[in-house]
């Protein structure tokens, strides 16, 4: 287990380094969210049908979510693609490291970034659209809940979906329009309660429509849960469905992750 831990340690570092040398995968992973919220956060306006509450408050709280997956699932997912066809995913194989090192190192470069991705999110929503800090201990202890296995769900699922992405030309076609479909069923741009009924209950399947509800609660007025479909913020059903899809995230790894990509030899 030491030698793990060290090893875990070193990849990680490795790891961060990487992350912010490249410029690109910098931009695309942080700034995009970043960008999607002072545009429509400087469109929205109006309050949300039946509730004193800015529809923009409801999109801030939302795109918090559309972060945490930018981070630790679309650029996970690309990622993995991208060492895995360029033949990095089987150097590392076939190293003394142990394999588990590998995805030690993945997962605290997701928890780091998504981390500053959240923290900047917060800091523009509050500095340019009045986004309320959380008011109590309990609502502050929900967004660290919400947002550690919000991060660890998508960073399980991330990596799951990285065996369906062939090569990494096809990386960020395949692995995008997901993250975009779900962040538009899931409630982020819109009400989640003013949604078709069918586009609820899809969305209800997969971890972004929990982490957003687990959001709202925290920065939300408490009468806001009123027009939740349940009529409740269903704390609880949110813990389980972001635990089960880190589980499941987990099998789902250890039986489909591949070590070399198709065309390395």
């Amino acid at each position: 287990m030491p030698g793990i831990w060290r090893a875990g340690a070193a990849r990680s570092k490795v790891e961060l380094r990487a992350f912010f040398r490249n410029k690109q995968s910098l931009v695309f992973t942080l700034m995009f969210p970043v960008i999607l919220l002072v545009v429509f956060g400087s469109i929205f306006s109006g309050k949300v049908a039946g509730t004193d509450t800015d529809l923009k408050q409801v999109f801030m709280a939302g795109i918090i979510a559309a972060g945490v997956m930018s981070t630790a699932f679309s650029g996970l997912a690309i990622n993995i693609a991208i060492e895995r066809d360029t033949g990095t995913v089987r150097r590392l194989a076939m190293t003394p490291m142990p394999k588990s090192a590998y995805f030690v190192g993945k997962l605290v470069r997701v928890i780091v970034t998504t981390v500053l991705e959240a923290v900047l999110l917060i800091g523009i929503a509050l500095a340019l659209f009045g986004l309320p800090l959380p008011s109590t201990p309990e609502r502050w202890f929900t967004l660290g809940w919400d947002l550690a296995l919000g991060t660890v769900a998508c960073a399980m699922a991330g990596a799951a979906y990285s065996a369906l992405i062939p090569n990494s030309r096809s990386a960020a076609a395949i692995v995008t329009p997901v993250f975009m479909v779900l962040q538009f069923i899931s409630g982020v741009f819109f009400p989640f309660g003013q949604l078709p009924a069918w586009m609820q209950t899809v969305a209800a399947f997969f971890p972004v429509k929990w982490m957003a509800q687990g959001f709202r609660s925290v920065f939300l007025p408490e009468s806001f849960k009123a027009v939740e479909p349940a009529g409740s913020w269903e704390l609880g059903h949110i813990a389980m469905v972001l635990v089960a899809w880190s589980l499941a995230g987990l099998v789902l790894t250890a039986f489909s992750f591949r070590w070399r990509g198709p065309r390395v030899r």
